[in-house]
């Protein structure tokens, strides 16, 4: 469903399991940070908001969102997190740079979910304009940082489940 008609921060708080025995791990693109930084403000306070102890949640940058699929990849290798969260902005402009960038990072991010058993968060904003991009970092269409950790929350548990 378009963002337009949903509000990303918006969920039943009922139906996230509790967290408190996660282990996430965060990489968020240093470019664009008053976008990211607002999504990584908003996921962490959500992750605490059902559970997830502080110590349990790894925070490390990469420079830009092309680099998100290889900071993923290093903390799911080198740490013993449960579910990674991508954080990225990219803000279209005039060149192909914006189509490159934005595909190479999605098409990294599904391999990693093809082929892995953590799962990979998507939670690169894609937009236009850098008003649109505000307005999906705790504007007026809620914060996208709060729906990745819903759906990391949520993947894990789902995992979890399956291992039974």
């Amino acid at each position: 469903m378009a963002t337009a008609y949903h509000n990303l921060s918006e969920y039943d708080f009922n139906s996230v399991p509790n967290a408190a025995n996660m282990k996430f791990g965060i990489v968020v693109s240093e470019w664009n940070y008053n976008i990211t930084g607002a999504l990584l403000q908003g996921a962490v306070e959500t992750l605490k908001k059902h559970g997830a102890k502080e110590e349990n949640i790894i925070v490390k940058t990469v420079p830009g969102s092309f680099e998100l699929t290889f900071g993923a990849n290093q903390m799911i290798e080198y740490t013993e997190v449960d579910a990674v969260i991508a954080l990225g902005c990219v803000v279209r402009g005039d060149t192909p740079h914006f189509d490159y960038v934005c595909m190479g990072a999605t098409q990294g991010i599904a391999q990693l979910n093809a082929n892995g058993d953590v799962p990979v968060i998507y939670g690169l904003i894609t937009t236009n304009t850098m008003e649109q991009a505000e307005d999906r970092a705790g504007g007026k269409l809620g914060n996208k940082g709060d729906e990745c950790a819903i759906t990391a929350i949520k993947m894990i548990d789902f995992a979890w489940s399956l291992q039974k």
